[in-house]
């Protein structure tokens, strides 16, 4: 374990849940000290993917701290400085979006405005739908932003939805160790 403090954030691309559960093992195992925070929808809706009060039980069993649900538990990350860096995994197309365009309406686009004041790395693992369409601006606009680095992605369906992206949860730890270092993990596209 390290010294180093995680935010992890989370939206509601329910699909990928298994596999960011995975992925948040891993990042408490090699770090230890991971804060969970969840977009009031994620935090909220019970979907055929299963149901909000198991996965949060799980998330809190993971990282073995309640997980910030609002604004206001989210927000003292800024003035606090709580955390050496910030993940928003899985990231849907529309905190994408409000990122990118400084809305702050839920726990996670606050949490990440509140942790970029002091200047430290978001570390972005995409799941859209509409990355290559619709959100291919703001995706642009944050590849081109100081102190963002993304988890290197791929179309997960190429034929069957060929605007949509999804990030290799498998190098979210090497992109957090790049992005600690002002690095953006390479390659960044990648083929499945």
């Amino acid at each position: 374990m390290s010294d180093i403090r995680v935010g992890f954030a989370i939206c509601g691309s329910y699909c990928t849940y298994d596999r960011m559960l995975e992925a948040l093992r891993a990042v408490k195992e090699k770090y230890g000290n991971v804060q969970p925070i969840m977009s009031e929808n994620s935090y909220s809706t019970d979907t055929r993917f299963g149901d909000a009060e198991h996965f949060i039980g799980e998330v809190e069993k993971i990282c073995g701290k309640k997980v910030f649900a609002s604004i206001t538990e989210a927000e003292p990350a800024g003035p606090k400085a709580l955390f050496d860096i910030l993940i928003i995994a899985p990231c849907t197309g529309n905190t994408l979006a409000k990122i990118a365009n400084g809305i702050t309406d839920t726990a996670v686009t606050m949490v990440c405005k509140a942790h970029l004041r002091n200047n430290r790395p978001v570390v972005i693992a995409i799941s859209t739908n509409d990355a290559l369409s619709g959100n291919a601006q703001n995706l642009g606009a944050l590849l081109n932003r100081k102190h963002f680095y993304f988890v290197p992605f791929y179309q997960d369906d190429a034929a069957g939805k060929p605007n949509s992206l999804a990030a290799d949860l498998g190098k979210l730890c090497d992109t957090v160790d790049a992005a600690l270092k002002g690095v953006q993990l390479q390659p960044l596209l990648l083929t499945k």
